[in-house]
């Protein structure tokens, strides 16, 4: 694999706005809260649109297939993606993405992992504790040590599982 092809891959692949906002029409009123919406190349051709719901007591298959149905046929409609994409509708489960400066604050005290898009200190990989949120600034301790990152050069955050 090519140097760019790798860089490619490791991107956060973040929904554009106007997806995120039609998928949210349609999730939010069904009763689900929209932890975050991804938009990654696929394995075979196309892309996939990833959607993660929550909801109090957990999400079930039966969850999965009615938001995938109901939002399949918006979709349709709306025809917010160009070409061939697949559909994935899941729960966040025990790596949890966070999408959202308030994702960062709701789990301060847990770990997590991110990759930024570019170098902080030296480095685009870090494994840490949630802190805080600072403005527009995610506090971590990493290895003993405060870091503050900009949010804005996060590419992907999940929760570490605890177990």
């Amino acid at each position: 694999m090519g140097l760019w092809a790798h860089f490619l891959l490791e991107q956060m692949h973040k929904a554009p706005q106007a997806v995120v906002d039609l998928v949210r029409g349609v999730v939010g009123p069904m009763g689900y809260e929209l932890v975050g919406v991804e938009l990654v190349a696929g394995e075979r051709r196309g892309e996939v649109l990833r959607v993660y719901i929550d909801r109090e007591g957990g999400i079930q298959l039966d969850d999965c297939t009615a938001v995938s149905h109901q939002l399949s046929g918006v979709l349709d409609v709306e025809d917010p993606i160009k070409g061939e994409y697949a559909l994935e509708v899941s729960s966040p489960g025990l790596a949890r993405p966070l999408f959202e400066l308030a994702h960062f604050a709701q789990f301060a005290g847990k770990p997590v992992k991110l990759k930024l898009s570019r170098p902080h200190e030296g480095r685009r990989n870090f494994k840490g504790q949630i802190v805080a949120v600072d403005g527009d600034q995610v506090q971590l301790l990493v290895d003993g040590q405060q870091v503050l990152i900009d949010f804005e050069q996060i590419d992907s955050a999940k929760l570490i599982p605890e177990f």
